[in-house]
Parts: C-alpha cells; sequence; structure tokens
C-alpha cells in the first residue's frame, strides 16, 4: 500500500510517553530553553543519584586508603598477593559476573547518566521560574523570530508567526469568556493551526482534549464528553462527522468550524466561523489576571481504543516538558536539527516529543497531514530533515516500498520512534543508510518510560546493573492466565531474573519529575494502572501491561502486552513476535496473531488474520516458512484472509474483534484455514469446524 492513514484511536508507547514536576517561581530566563543550559536547584532524584556516587567514591576511597595502609606497612609485595586472594574469593564466591557486566555497560550508563542529569537540571529551572509552555515558547520568538518554525506541504510558518497566530487565539476566546481551568476540545487534522490553537488557549489557561480525527459516532461523543468540554474546535474536513453526531452533543456546548483555507461546506446555524474571529483579534499576548503556572493541566491525550473507548491522560505543562526534554537529552537532540513527522498530532509522540522540540528548543518541524510509505524519505530530503520518527508498523510499510535511487539522499543522522520490530531493524538500517536509531518505550499516562541510546539492535531501552536505584524501573514476575502479578510469602512483588519475561513497571514517587503518575480524567480509570505493596508494604508502582524481558546487561526487549500472550501445548505464545516472522514471510502484510478457544481443548490455538485483499499470499509457501521459522506450539492453527483490518492511529493493529469471532465459518465470510495433520492449510467448511469442535479432527 502506498499510502497508510490513521484509522483508529489513540496511542500506547510508542508512542506513549508521560512524566511531572513540580510547580515553583514565574520569570523567563532564554538559557533554560536554547541549546545550552545554566545549572539549577537540586532536585529529589539528583540528591538521591549524588548520594549513591558519594558512597560509592567514600568506599573506593576506603580501599584505596586500606590499601596505602598495607602497602605502607606489609610492603609491595604483600598487597600483591592480598588482592589477589582477594580477587580469588571474589571470583570463587560468584561476583565476577557484575564485575564483567559492569565494565561492559558503564560506558552506556554513565552516557545515560549525563543526559539525565542535564535533564534534571532543565527540569528544575523551569519548574523554579513557573513558566508555562507559552513562555517558554517566547523565549525562542525573541531569539530567532524569523527562523522557520512549521514547515508544512508549501507553507513555512516562522516563530513570529506562530507566535502571532496562537495570540489572537488566545484573545478570541478570553473575550468569548474562557478561562484558566476550562475544557475546549481540538478535533483538526495535522496543520500548522493545530499547533498554533492549542498553544493559544494554554495562554490563558484553557485545557486542551486533543481528540483522534478517526474517531466517529459514540466514541467522538464519547471523547467530547469523557473531558468535560465546554467547546469544541473542528476543521472544516471533519465537519461531516461532527454533523452525524450533532444531535448528540450537549447545547450548552459550543462549536468552533475552522477551515485553513480548505473551501467551507454548509455551516450549521450552531457553528461559529472561527477563522473570522482570528483575523479579526489582537496579537498582542492576552492579558489575563491570574498566573497559568507550570504544573496546570495542558492538553488531554487519549489512550488507545483496543480495547474499549479511550481514555483522556491529563498532560500537565510540567509533564509535556519532561516529555520533550527526556527524549532530547537522552537522544542527543540539539536546536538546529530539523524534524520530520507525518505522525498524527494528537498523539504524544508526535504531539509532545517532537512538535516539544520547537516549542522548548526552537527546532524547526515539518509535519504532513498523513503518513505515506512512498513519500517518507522523499519528504526527508525535500525538507532536509535531520532527525524523522516512525511508529508502530509504519517501518515495515517504508521496507516494502520497491527500493529507489533516492533512499539515500536524506541528511538523516538519526531516526526515533518505538515499535520498530527487531526482525527488520538491520535490513532497514542497512537499505536506508540510518546512522542511529533511538527506539523509545512508554505510555502517555505512565512513568514507566526507556530508550535505546546506543543502537543496540532490537532493544528499547535499559536498566542499569551498576546503579538501579537512580531510575526505579523493574520486570516483575506476572501470572501468565491472569496478568496478576506473583507474590511471595510476605504479599510482595518477585523480580524477573534475566531473560524471564514479565510486566514492565516504574515505582511512583509523586514530586519526582521521573517518578509521578498523574493517571488519566477518570480517577477509577486511573487506579486499575497502579499496583501496590511492589518491594516494600504501602509502596505503589505504574504498572504498564506490557511484557518485557531484560537481558544479563540490562537491555530491555518488548515481548508482548499482558493480555495478547496465550498458552497452547503448555507453551507460552508471544502473539507480536509470531506476527513479525508471518509479515515477513507474506512479504510484510499486515498481520494480526492472537489465541482461540477449541471446545475441550486446554488453551487457545493460534490464529493469524493477514491483510490480503488482492490475494497474493501463497498458503503452503506460508506453511513451509512457519515450519522453518517456529516452533510447533508457535505455528498459526488457523489463517484467516481478511479484505480490510482496522488498526489504531500509533499503527498497532486491532484484535479483539477479531478474536472473539473466532474461525467459525458460519459467521465469519473471509476465508479461513486451518493447519492439517500434512502440516498444510486447507480450508474451514463448516463440517470441519464441528470436527474440530468435536474433537473428530486434532489440531
Amino acid at each position: 500500500m502506498d499510502t497508510k492513514e490513521i484509522n483508529g484511536n489513540n496511542e500506547k508507547a510508542g508512542g506513549r510517553q508521560s512524566l511531572d514536576v513540580e510547580s515553583g517561581k514565574s520569570a523567563g530566563d532564554s538559557n533554560a530553553t536554547g541549546c545550552h543550559r545554566r545549572r539549577g536547584t537540586r532536585t529529589r532524584p539528583l540528591r538521591v543519584l549524588f548520594r549513591h556516587i558519594a558512597v560509592m567514591s567514600a568506599l573506593l576511597a576506603l580501599f584505596v586508603g586500606i590499601g596505602a595502609v598495607i602497602w605502607y606497612f606489609l610492603g609491595l609485595m604483600s598487597l600483591v598477593q592480598l588482592m589477589l586472594v582477594a580477587i580469588v574469593a571474589y571470583v570463587a564466591a560468584g561476583k565476577y559476573k557484575w564485575i564483567y557486566v559492569a565494565l561492559r555497560t558503564a560506558p552506556r550508563d554513565l552516557k545515560a547518566l549525563y543526559g539525565y542529569i542535564r535533564l534534571l537540571i532543565q527540569v528544575k529551572s523551569l519548574h523554579r521560574k513557573n513558566l508555562n509552555i507559552g513562555e517558554i515558547f517566547q523565549q525562542n520568538v525573541k531569539k530567532h523570530p524569523h527562523k522557520p518554525c512549521i514547515l508544512f506541504e508549501d507553507q513555512e510558518w516562522d516563530f513570529a508567526k506562530v507566535e502571532e497566530y496562537s495570540n489572537k487565539v488566545a484573545n478570541v476566546f478570553r473575550a468569548h469568556g474562557y478561562k484558566k481551568g476550562d475544557v475546549v476540545a481540538l478535533f483538526l487534522e495535522n496543520k500548522p493551526e493545530f499547533v498554533c490553537l492549542w498553544l493559544g488557549l494554554s495562554k490563558i489557561g484553557v485545557v486542551t482534549p486533543l481528540i483522534n480525527t478517526n474517531q466517529r459516532l459514540n466514541s467522538l461523543v464519547h471523547s467530547i464528553s469523557v473531558a468535560k468540554s465546554q467547546a469544541v474546535i473542528f476543521g472544516t474536513e471533519l465537519s461531516n462527522a461532527v454533523n452525524d453526531v450533532l444531535d448528540k452533543i450537549e447545547s450548552k456546548v459550543a462549536l468552533y468550524q475552522i477551515n485553513c483555507n480548505v473551501t467551507p461546506t454548509t455551516a450549521n446555524q450552531r457553528y461559529q466561523n472561527l477563522d473570522t474571529l482570528i483575523k479579526d483579534a489582537s496579537a498582542s499576548p492576552p492579558q489575563i489576571m491570574y498566573k497559568v503556572g507550570h504544573h496546570d493541566h495542558l492538553v488531554y491525550i487519549y489512550t488507545s481504543g483496543t480495547t474499549g473507548l479511550p481514555k483522556a491522560a491529563v498532560i500537565t505543562t510540567s509533564r509535556y516538558v519532561f516529555i520533550a526534554a527526556a527524549i532530547h537529552w537522552l537522544s542527543r537532540f540539539n536546536c538546529y536539527d530539523r524534524f520530520y513527522t507525518p505522525l498524527p498530532l494528537y498523539h504524544t509522540a508526535g504531539g509532545c516529543m517532537t512538535v516539544g522540540q520547537m516549542l522548548i528548543y526552537g527546532s524547526t518541524i515539518i509535519i504532513r497531514r498523513k503518513f505515506s510509505a512512498s513519500m517518507y524519505f522523499a519528504d526527508c530530503i525535500k525538507y532536509n530533515a535531520t532527525v524523522s520518527q516512525y511508529i508502530g508498523e509504519m517501518c515495515r510499510y517504508v521496507l516494502a516500498v520497491p527500493p529507489k535511487p533516492t533512499d539515500t539522499q536524506h541528511k538523516l543522522r538519526m531516526i526515533y520512534g518505538n515499535g520498530l520490530r527487531p526482525q527488520i531493524w538491520t535490513e532497514f538500517v542497512e537499505r536506508f543508510n540510518i546512522p542511529k536509531v533511538a527506539e523509545f518505550y512508554g505510555a502517555t499516562e505512565g512513568n514507566a518510560n526507556i530508550v535505546n541510546i546506543d543502537n543496540t539492535v532490537g532493544s528499547i531501552g535499559f536498566v542499569s546493573r551498576i546503579i538501579p536505584q537512580v531510575y526505579p524501573i523493574s520486570i516483575i514476575k506476572v501470572d501468565q492466565n491472569t496478568g496478576e502479578p506473583v507474590r511471595d510469602a510476605k504479599g510482595l512483588c518477585m523480580l524477573c531474573k534475566p531473560d524471564e519475561p514479565g510486566v514492565f513497571i516504574g515505582k511512583i514517587v509523586p514530586g519526582n519529575p521521573s517518578r509521578a503518575f498523574l493517571g488519566y480524567v477518570d480517577e477509577e480509570a486511573s487506579k486499575k494502572k497502579i499496583v501496590r505493596d511492589v518491594f516494600q508494604k504501602g509502596d505503589q508502582a505504574f504498572l504498564s501491561g506490557d511484557i518485557l524481558v531484560a537481558d544479563e546487561f540490562g537491555y530491555l526487549f518488548f515481548k508482548d502486552r499482558t493480555g495478547d500472550t496465550f498458552r497452547w501445548k503448555g507453551e507460552n505464545v508471544s502473539t507480536s513476535e509470531v506476527e513479525a516472522v508471518l509479515s515477513n514471510i507474506v512479504s510484510y502484510k499486515d498481520v494480526v496473531v492472537y489465541g482461540v478457544e477449541i471446545r475441550g481443548q486446554e488453551g487457545r490455538a493460534g490464529m493469524a488474520a493477514i491483510l490480503d485483499p488482492e490475494g497474493s499470499v501463497d498458503l503452503k509457501q506460508l506453511a513451509e516458512g512457519v515450519k522453518r521459522a517456529l516452533p510447533s506450539y508457535a505455528r498459526p492453527i488457523f489463517i484467516r484472509i481478511l479484505q480490510k483490518l482496522d488498526m489504531t492511529g500509533t499503527y498497532k493493529l486491532k484484535k479483539n474483534d477479531l478474536q472473539k469471532e473466532s474461525f467459525n465459518p458460519g459467521t465469519i465470510s473471509d476465508k479461513i484455514s486451518y493447519l492439517d495433520n500434512t502440516g498444510s492449510y486447507s480450508p474451514v467448511t463448516p463440517e470441519v469446524y464441528d470436527k474440530i469442535n468435536s474433537g473428530l479432527i486434532r489440531v
């Protein structure tokens, strides 16, 4: 497929990131947002970090002192002999492994430590000054008002234009009576006005829920109502979606239509023309009688709707800053980078991680209305991008485009995102000559966020084996059937060993910029994401719901979602791993793998749904491929050939409805096959279906 459009709800991570800090005082300092940072007051995490360093330094000094005394009184030979005895004893006790791991990972950990310290210094500086996002952006406007800010199609918005437009937005809504704490939803496709609208609303303290442009009917009404929206701004291109639910939107909710150079459709009398209002508004900063601070709510970002209606995650200015700053410092971005993102701006990935580089650091960003696989690198070349973003299955779609001479004519020094499968990682990097991949992992609403900083293939980040306390994230054991944490005799959670899969968690420490958890607008939904009594009574952690595994060096690798892994023939099957294998076999087509129940059999049999409207999948070749690439228990028993397939806005394939439909040919019009006793895929007819469920055909 040439163009992959977003078709679904909001994000999980990877597109998915979050974090928070405490508030402070107002002021402005250009050094707080430029390429260079001044040292600020230490945060609590810094004190913890320096405490660990001080303890290690003290121990080192103690050992050096003891060695000096032995050398002075007993001589060099005695010191050498004692050191040899100590080393032998240490190795005999099995501690040599730690030394090897520490030496191997020290460069990585020190590099991350440097970035983490720079991150915390900047966060504390902005915290102390109590700057809102508009004030942070203004510092960049003053430094380079005419620098390109947003590039979109043939448009170029400089920093001054974005500032003026956002001021006009702020003045329009202030004149209409909106104030700090009010909620105005935004339902608009990617374009420069998208950023300007929520930025302008933030200047008067109005919170903006960023609604997925693919939502329709009930899910659209839900997103508007769950955020308690008092008004909705929508683009002309989405007016039909609004018209369809007009009778379900409360009459007290104001509706503002914006055209953004698009020919307007017939407007409903309930709609207000926002273009006219903005055109006539003042471009001066809004005059308000209250302070909009660093910890006030900024936007609501909706999580993925793969398992139900989307939930609105709370993003404060401090959280927004931390998300953008974390990827900035740990991936070593700079203010001279030009960032290309074809991702929707209602996601954390595009709307915070990339847009944040422009708002906070003064970088130029390049946005696209919708992702196109064939135009991905063409856009990077056209706009001279130095960093580009990906998410979900996007890299697989780009890789499926036939090779072209221009594949390596870009100026990219790095790509970053989440969801690049290990199975295509090396091929993608080599074909397109990508120097660095910064694969990250995180959740919009969570605090367990990591990034791959050293190009380790397949890794989504790491946890330090030397000083893990600095950033307390862990992998705990869970029951494979229920997904609940496994606890010891004391009722506490149990850590996984290296190469043992478990659920990824992040310790919650209120007030700590990297450890806070604000959750959702719906407090009940927030409670479900917290696990208590983790490693001591009373402590709490954010439960990611993702199965990860760590190797001996602390590198983390994604395995599956807790609800997606299933058991068959007494073995655990990772759906994500099987999906990757099958996709490679069928030329990178969309593949969804899930477990289905068979009457009278334990566990779930693997079933794969493959998007193949052209009918090009060769089932014989597929059967041979899975036999070569997968163990017997992981081979899909059933194959379903799909004509269409929905996915979320983060390019995650939806599977709940497919799983419910199972393999019943009486209720499914798609072609279904099963793996027979000869190792071939044969059609599932109603008679075959009955025989499988009655045990007459064994699978």
